[in-house]
Order: structure tokens, then C-alpha cells, then sequence
């Protein structure tokens, strides 16, 4: 019977463990959202003749974007004004809904200007380049704030050997473009698909308020535990449809972005679909942050494609503090199996988020414990 209960404890705590997705890693993340802006802001490589071209076509994508997205919601609103004419629609509520259903879906259900933004990755390799570019920049600060410090005390670089890498898709594997953009524009729709389903049942009679907030338990007991998913269930219940719409699509939203953002890493690097998915887990809380502060920049109208490269060149500067330096492409087979387990628990963690701000670099000062040392280690906090 003891052992019974010592089984139901840790399945409890298990079930509550929330140290993945700790308020201080996502506070971290949104303040590298500002750290890793202004790094990547003063790189002079990113105000090169080629990136202002492609700034000018993307804040000019964004206009278009906007036009597309606005010009049928004014039709509608037109049409609803030209039947207000022939019929009394003064005591009528349903036009009303029509239209703030239209707008929500517009600006967060579909999320096409993000979906426009991150398809700009397999048209062009600017945002590519930009991530490379701006990793360069940063192990070049790196060397230049440290020169005067012993070598050997020193993190190796990133930039070097990651550019010999081969590029693949993050998440086929495929150097074909086409399957490339047909599994995106897959992930896409079926992510559209689902949220206007979950959209569409919340008018359903008697069960429809209930459906936000299970389909907010359902996600956050995946993410974050079953306490405070439960905790965002009895909330849900209470909140108007509008604001749980926005809670939730923003949660995708952010986490889709990160994914997006850190496709040129996961281009290179290879990792298997489980290696991945422990990956960004033990990296949750940190990438929940940093996506959210840059989703929130993207919605600036007109700008918003324009920050996403930013957001991308920030990216670089981010890999550079949960992850080690990769090894050299021309490694040993068992050297890269090494380095891809090696990262599937976030070494440097606590270290790194007890770090002020200012000395964010420091974090590669000294070694970081093994695989097994971080695992132990991560296992006393949960305790």
C-alpha cells in the first residue's frame, strides 16, 4: 500500500509540476525580447541595401495585408448599412455579432498576417540570413567584450561551424522547398481549421460557453500542468468569449511564432521529432516569453513585418544562451548523437536566470554541467 501511495504522490506532483514554465523564465523571456532587439538593432550588417529593399517590401507587404484582411469586413458592414436602410434593424442584435465576429475572427482566429509574415521564410532566404548574420554579430561582441580575458575561460563560437551546416527543414528533414511549404501551409490550415471549429461551437446552445474554457484546459494542462490548467478552466468560465478568444489565440500565436523563429536553427541541427519536443519543453516558459513580447510588437500596424525580422535576427542572440555551441559538421556520428542529447534538458538554466540583466554573457563563463548533472539537478527542483 506505500508503495501505492508513493506512486500517487509522484504521479501528483508530476501532474502540478510547473518548474518548465516558472513565471521567472517567462519574465526572461520577455525581457530578452528587448535585450535581443537592441543587439540585433546594432549590428551594422542589418542596414545593408539588401535589407532595406526588403524592409521597404515588407512594410509594403503589411499594407496589403491589412487591405486584404479589412476590405470584405467593410463590404459586409456596407451591405449591413444598405439593409438598415430597407429594413429596421434597430431592435435586431445578430448584425451586431456579425461584425465583431467578422473583426475577432480577422484580427485573432485566422492570424493571416502572421501566416503572410512567417510564408515570407520559403519565398526568400532573407530572414535566414538575417539569423546568420546577426549570430556572427554576436560571437564577434562576445570575443571583443572578452579579449582580454583568458581564452581558455572563453564559450567556443556558434557562427563558425553552424554555417557549414546543410539546410534542411526543421521539421521534414527535407531540402525539398515544395514539401517544405506544403507541410507549412498544412500546419496552417489545420490550425485555422481547429480554431474556427472551437470558435464556431462557442454559439452552440447550453454547451457553448463550456467550450473555450475546456479547449484552454486541454492546452494548458499539456503545457503547463494540471493545476494551473485547472486554475485557467474556472477562470474561463467566468470571462466574456472575446477575452478568452484573445487569451488563447495568443498563446498559439506566440508559440507558433517561436517555432517559426528558431526554424534556421532546427535547419541545421538535427534532432528527431522526440529530441525536439523535449527541446522546446524543458525551454517553455524562456520561449513563451520571448514569443509573446515579440507577437505582441508584431500587431504594430504596418510595421508589424518588419519587426519579424528583427524578431529573427533577435533569435540568434537567443540560441547563444539556452544552447551550447555546436560541434563541427564533419563530427563523428556518436559526437552529434552526444550533442543532440546533450540538449534535450536546458543546462544552464538557473544559472542563466539568476543572471541581471547586464551580465547576461556571463553565462557561458564557466562550464556547464553534464547531461546527467542537469538532469539530477532539475529533478531536485521539481521535489
Amino acid at each position: 500500500m506505500s508503495k501505492l501511495e508513493k506512486l500517487d504522490k509522484e504521479e501528483l506532483k508530476k501532474a502540478f509540476d510547473i518548474s518548465h514554465f516558472d513565471l521567472n523564465a517567462v519574465l526572461r523571456g520577455i525581457q530578452l525580447t528587448l535585450v535581443g532587439a537592441h543587439r540585433a538593432l546594432q549590428n551594422p550588417a542589418i542596414f545593408t541595401n539588401a535589407h532595406y529593399k526588403q524592409a521597404a517590401i515588407a512594410v509594403a507587404a503589411g499594407i496589403a495585408i491589412r487591405l486584404a484582411i479589412a476590405i470584405p469586413i467593410l463590404g459586409i458592414k456596407l451591405l449591413l448599412g444598405i439593409l438598415s436602410l430597407i429594413f429596421d434593424l434597430d431592435k435586431a442584435t445578430w448584425d451586431d455579432t456579425l461584425v465583431n465576429g467578422l473583426d475577432l475572427v480577422a484580427n485573432h482566429v485566422l492570424q493571416i498576417p502572421l501566416f503572410l509574415m512567417t510564408l515570407m521564410r520559403y519565398i526568400t532566404p532573407t530572414l535566414d540570413n538575417m539569423f546568420m548574420d546577426s549570430l556572427r554579430w554576436v560571437d564577434m561582441t562576445y570575443a571583443q567584450k572578452h579579449k582580454h580575458d583568458d581564452p581558455n575561460t572563453l564559450r567556443d563560437m556558434y557562427y563558425p561551424n553552424l554555417h557549414q551546416y546543410k539546410q534542411r527543414d526543421g521539421s521534414t528533414h527535407s531540402a525539398s522547398t515544395a514539401e517544405a511549404v506544403s507541410m507549412f501551409l498544412w500546419r496552417f490550415a489545420r490550425k485555422a481549421l481547429i480554431s474556427l471549429a472551437i470558435f464556431t461551437l462557442s454559439y452552440v446552445p447550453y454547451i457553448g460557453r463550456l467550450v473555450l474554457p475546456a479547449a484552454s484546459f486541454y492546452t494548458f494542462n499539456k503545457a503547463v500542468g494540471l493545476g494551473p490548467a485547472a486554475v485557467i478552466f474556472g477562470t474561463g468560465v467566468f470571462l466574456p468569449k472575446r477575452y478568452l478568444v484573445i487569451f488563447l489565440q495568443t498563446y498559439f500565436a506566440s508559440r507558433s511564432l517561436m517555432r517559426e523563429l528558431l526554424e534556421p536553427y532546427f535547419a541545421r541541427i538535427r534532432f528527431s521529432k522526440e529530441q525536439k519536443r523535449k527541446w522546446f519543453r524543458s525551454r517553455e516558459g524562456l520561449l513563451f516569453g520571448f514569443g509573446i513580447g515579440f507577437y505582441t510588437l508584431l500587431r504594430v500596424p504596418l510595421l508589424g513585418v518588419l519587426i519579424y525580422g528583427i524578431a529573427e535576427a533577435s533569435t540568434a542572440y537567443l540560441i547563444t544562451k539556452i544552447t551550447d555551441p555546436p560541434p563541427p559538421p564533419n563530427a563523428s556520428r556518436s559526437e552529434m548523437e552526444e550533442f543532440s542529447a546533450s540538449q534535450q534538458v536546458w543546462r544552464n538554466k538557473h544559472e542563466f536566470l539568476s543572471l541581471p540583466l547586464a551580465n547576461l554573457d556571463a553565462v557561458h563563463d564557466s562550464q556547464p554541467p553534464s547531461y546527467d548533472e542537469a538532469v539530477k539537478e532539475s529533478g531536485r527542483k521539481n521535489l
